[in-house]
């Protein structure tokens, strides 16, 4: 029996299901101590001579028909349900605008993915991936800046566009530099006529502001007075780390055996900016020098920005156990019916 798209099969009392196990026990207790004979001879060489061989099958099929019908009785009995559930929920989300520094100086590789060097947006990337997959019902988007900020995505409930504009995210797209504060009244814009109960920025960067018109103190008092919170992430360590050669089409250069080039560099930033920006718009500043670091910062504003919900789920079954019921019936009605027929046995 096929069911349709969205149909699932089960039963309203499964444990009921192991009296099926009695069955092949009671099969057996009656084929070892069968049923009280009605005449008894000293040897069945001669009745193995009578009748034609077919009906020597009868008490075999008798017995199928008769244990079938309990088996089906018994699956009756768990009561069998076809049907479909519903879970409508309702969240009054959390509104989060992601803005990734993709400067130059985020090809540091000072971070690991699976114990292998990696880069800073390498790093950065996978583990914003995490966040957004952890946070289904909340409508997020995000800007990628550098000397100016340009829009990823719109926010959008809809994750796996969202992503895959993740994924699309490179250094180079825009003209190099670290315009915070431009950045930060992007997404502040972004979310500024939005109704939802939280609005939230997270901004991950590793750079001072060295671009942009708008000051990122500047910015951060506009956020606040739209309501809006933001959590700063300095990315990256102070250590020098390596760091790839460019050409001048800003493609890393390869020695004569194909081998990427690397050179040591350090960059620094404004640890003292970001924690203002935090404090003003009543967020959190983070360091995050690792990429397990990285991990437990997303970890950290995940508890705070928990979002609310409420889950209303709905079920419509419809019992089966009618069909079962009778067909167990029948078999066992046409076992008794046969037993008393052509294919009754001695009692």
């Amino acid at each position: 029996m096929s069911l349709p798209d969205g149909y699932s099969f089960g039963f309203a009392n499964p444990w009921f299901l192991l009296a099926l196990l009695m069955i092949p026990l009671l099969a057996w207790l009656k084929g070892r101590l069968g049923s009280t004979p009605a005449v008894v001879f000293s040897s069945t060489g001669a009745l193995q001579r009578i009748g034609r061989a077919v009906r020597s099958r009868s008490g075999q099929f008798l017995a199928t028909l008769f244990y079938g019908g309990l088996a089906l009785l018994v699956i009756a009995w768990a009561r069998p349900q076809a049907g479909r559930s519903y879970t409508h929920t309702e969240a009054s989300g959390i509104d989060i605008m992601i803005a990734l520094d993709v400067s130059g100086s985020m090809l540091l590789e000072d971070y690991k993915i699976g114990g292998e060097r990696a880069s800073r947006t390498d790093a950065i990337k996978k583990v914003t991936r995490e966040f957004i997959e952890a946070r289904p019902n909340d409508r997020i988007g995000m800007i990628a800046f550098a000397g100016r900020p340009y829009l990823v995505s719109p926010m959008t409930l809809d994750h796996d566009w969202l992503l895959q504009n993740l994924d699309r995210v490179r250094i180079g797209l825009v003209e190099d530099g670290t315009a915070i504060g431009s950045a930060i009244a992007s997404a502040a814009n972004r979310l500024k006529d939005r109704q939802a109960k939280s609005k939230l920025i997270i901004l991950l960067t590793d750079g001072d502001n060295n671009a942009g018109q708008i000051p990122p103190l500047t910015a951060a008092e506009a956020a606040d007075a739209l309501h809006i919170k933001i959590y700063t992430i300095g990315a990256g360590t102070d250590n020098a780390a390596p760091f790839p050669v460019l050409d001048r089409n800003h493609q890393q250069v390869r020695d004569m055996f194909g081998r990427p080039q690397y050179e040591m560099q350090q960059f620094g930033f404004d640890e003292t900016a970001l924690k203002q920006i935090a404090k003003i718009t009543s967020g959190h500043y983070f360091r995050a020098a690792d990429t397990d670091t990285l991990k437990n910062v997303y970890a950290q504003i995940d508890k705070m920005e928990k979002t609310p919900e409420k889950l209303t789920k709905y079920a419509e079954y419809r019992d089966l156990f009618p069909w079962f019921l009778s067909a167990g019936m029948g078999l066992l009605l046409l076992e008794l019916m046969l037993s008393h027929t052509v294919w009754r046995s001695l009692p």
